[in-house]
């Protein structure tokens, strides 16, 4: 079962939707510029904001239980 997270960014209403930690991480990397620590630190702790980040960003799982 996938264990889909909701990415949600400071200044953006739409969250954006990723398979898992892998795909997530790669996204931060490569489309946020995020750093490897910030990356990581929001992975692990559910949000990161600044001085890591640029900006603030928070993590949601999405629950299979809850309706859409």
């Amino acid at each position: 079962m996938i264990r889909w997270l909701d990415l949600l960014t400071e200044g953006d209403p739409h969250p954006r939707r990723f398979s898992g930690p892998a795909s997530l991480r790669a996204y931060l990397l490569r489309v946020e510029r995020l750093s490897e620590a910030a990356a990581d630190a929001l992975i692990r702790e559910g949000q990161v904001a600044p001085p890591l980040a640029r900006r603030g960003y928070r993590l949601r799982p999405l629950d299979p239980a809850a309706p859409q």
